[in-house]
């Protein structure tokens, strides 16, 4: 690396060289032994050598630790072996497969799934091989959302698929079997970046926010436009007309989640940038600007800080709220309560994690240790849990001196250190992962 390197191929961000895996990991402290699965993480991880332009247009690179009987099985990483990554330009047009699947990583209806907002999901294996592009059966036509919300009742995946041309965002349910049983255009005035949404038991919310395709643009050809406007959208589940309510100018990557209250409020909780917050952001996760861009020290108003909308649906009002002042992001939930009243939300924020009570409108911080950096916190409910909290937090700790890394098994109650798994190499900072539990 030189000093013009943007950031994105720096430091704890730092993409590994190759793939490898090893078994029998060491522990410290003691694996809670009903842990049965795989701590699964995406990230981008350019090949040696290659600049993509921003910290999101790496190619996908998954990490696994397998966990069971007390004991940490195997740690492995691989690429995600897409048209993308096999440097399968399509010869004309767009080709939905020709995308990084590099954020997220998900298992619906016995499929494992790579995810990325820029085309279609590619299905993996447990031990993390890419078996290929993965279309719901030929039904999904446009790409899929890397933030797609499991209702924890009825079973349904419910996406959402945005494009650079009309129409610029599609809904998706896939059923609990996994088979894409509706898909529907919904009305937006242009090509947003519409990085998340939301859901609660009866109504789908949209964030139509003001960043906006810019075709000009090298890397993420994406950009702030004040003309855009910012609304958020609220559309019933079973179908009908969207209504949109206007909100202050703003961007959210990540909600943590959305419930509807006994007399149709509906609140909604999401980590929110204002204009200079979304822009500081933007060019501090590494965009290339010719000479490499360099992260600048945030500001108080460059902070992304969790923030509540209480929506009046029927009366089309709405009510801004900021809940707290440190910088967070990565907000998660006990999947249980995903739609529904929640009481905790876990993030990434202040010395290390930030777990946020509603009920008592307080806040508790897991530190960090000297020089690491924490991942997105991922919640896995104990056996029989009575409480929404029962449970730990599973995230990787990466030193910023390049040592190797750490899987943190955190008491979700109080987030004290249960354990400790001792990676066999550096694991660099990346977006989201998940549990999925053997069966």
């Amino acid at each position: 690396m030189t000093q013009t390197d943007p950031l994105y191929l720096t430091g704890h961000l730092a993409p590994v060289p190759d793939e490898t895996e090893a078994f029998d990991l060491p522990v410290t402290g003691a694996l809670p032994a009903e842990l049965d699965g795989r701590f699964l993480r995406n990230g981008p991880n350019p090949l040696p050598g290659e600049r993509p332009g921003h910290w999101f247009t790496g190619h996908g690179m998954l990490h696994g630790v397998r966990l069971r009987g007390g004991r940490a099985a195997w740690y492995r990483n691989r690429w995600v072996r897409t048209a993308k990554f096999a440097g399968d330009a399509p010869p004309g047009g767009r080709d939905l497969a020709y995308n990084s699947a590099n954020t997220h990583v998900i298992e619906h209806g016995g499929a494992l799934l790579a995810l990325c907002e820029g085309g279609l999901p590619y299905r993996m294996t447990g031990e993390l091989d890419t078996l290929g592009p993965y279309d719901f059966a030929g039904r999904l036509t446009t790409a899929m959302t890397a933030h797609p919300k499991a209702d924890p009742v009825t079973g349904e995946l419910l996406f959402y698929g945005y494009s650079t041309a009309a129409p610029y965002l599609t809904f998706h349910v896939a059923d609990a079997a996994g088979r894409l049983v509706r898909s529907e255009p919904i009305d937006v005035p242009g090509p947003t970046m519409m990085h998340d949404f939301a859901i609660t038991e009866h109504h789908v919310l949209w964030l139509d926010l003001p960043v906006v395709y810019d075709a000009g643009r090298p890397g993420m050809p994406y950009a702030w436009d004040d003309a855009y406007g910012a609304r958020i959208g609220v559309m019933p589940r079973a179908g009908g007309e969207v209504r949109w309510i206007e909100v202050d100018p703003c961007y959210v990557f990540h909600v943590g989640n959305a419930r509807e209250d006994s007399d149709g409020t509906i609140r909604l909780d999401a980590v929110r940038y204002r204009p200079a917050g979304f822009i500081g952001a933007w060019h501090g996760m590494g965009a290339d600007t010719g000479a490499g861009a360099r992260v600048r020290h945030t500001t108080e108003s460059e902070r992304g800080t969790l923030h509540r909308w209480t929506i009046d649906p029927a009366a089309g009002t709405v009510r801004e709220q900021q809940l707290d002042d440190r910088d967070v992001e990565f907000p998660t939930l006990f999947d249980a309560f995903v739609g529904r009243p929640n009481r905790y939300l876990y993030t990434m924020g202040g010395p290390g994690l930030v777990k946020y009570d509603a009920q008592g409108d307080t806040a508790t911080e897991y530190v960090a240790g000297p020089g690491d950096h924490l991942g997105e916190p991922v919640f896995v409910p104990a056996r029989g849990a009575r409480l929404e909290d029962d449970g730990w937090l599973l995230t990787i700790a990466t030193p910023g001196d390049g040592s190797a890394s750490r899987l943190l098994v955190l008491d979700a109650t109080d987030l004290s250190d249960v354990a400790a798994v001792h990676l066999p190499r550096r694991v660099p900072a990346g977006f989201h992962g998940s549990w999925i539990e053997e069966r």
